[in-house]
């Protein structure tokens, strides 16, 4: 069995859709990555329908990562999922409601999970706790789990090691992958997917956007 982490690519910088995401995607749709994904800031929802039409028309599993705290914003953000036809809602604080609307609409809900402040997003909470937290929201029918671990204020490493081995779903670790050292501590707590997003546009992996996309992919690859 395949255990390497998948990459979501983020069309986005400092938890913001880049606005000229249509034309990175283009850049980048040859790529081996499977996933790509937005923010539900600041684009036009026609705007981006198009562009996540556009994403399945060249057969990429889509996402979108809402970074909202109160449940009122959080449900806007589901409903956009919704009318964007995205496959994966990530991100919002969890709410009952919020896991049923998903249910409703055929979305795999990953909620953050912890103490989840400001934007970009920082995360606080015992790692127990943020364990128990995320499977409760399991037992209740979300798919999996969206972690801000590199956000994490405590240790980020032991954080994404624990809750990957301790929740039986799929873990994204969400948020400031932006080094190989970091790739390689991804490899070892072994999650379903990490994304990266401005890591791309500060230029960390390569000067090149689809270049850095296949250097992530081929170093993940690697034993």
């Amino acid at each position: 069995m395949d255990n390497t982490p998948e990459l979501i690519v983020m069309l986005t910088y400092n938890d913001m859709t880049v606005m000229d995401a249509a034309s990175v995607f283009e850049s980048i749709k040859d790529t081996d990555v499977k996933f790509v994904g937005m923010k539900e800031e600041p684009l036009p929802p026609e705007e981006m329908k198009k562009l996540y039409a556009r994403m399945k028309e060249c057969g990429k599993t889509t996402a979108l990562e809402v970074v909202a705290y109160t449940e009122e914003e959080c449900m806007q953000g589901a409903r956009l999922a919704a009318e964007c036809g995205v496959d994966i809602l990530m991100g919002t604080i969890y709410s009952d409601a919020i896991n049923d609307f998903c249910k409703e609409k055929g979305l795999k809900y990953m909620p953050f999970v912890g103490e989840v402040t400001e934007r970009p997003s920082v995360l606080g909470g015992e790692i127990e706790d943020m364990i128990n937290e995320a499977n409760s929201y399991i037992a209740k029918g979300a798919y999996g789990i969206d972690l801000l671990g590199y956000r994490y204020t405590g240790d980020a490493a032991e954080l994404n090691r624990r809750l990957a081995a301790g929740v039986k779903a799929p873990v994204c670790i969400a948020g400031s992958v932006n080094s190989f050292e970091r790739l390689d501590e991804l490899k070892e707590a072994s999650p379903w997917a990490f994304t990266i997003g401005s890591a791309f546009f500060d230029k960390d992996f390569d000067e090149d956007i689809p270049t850095a996309v296949g250097k992530v992919c081929d170093y993940m690859k690697r034993v």
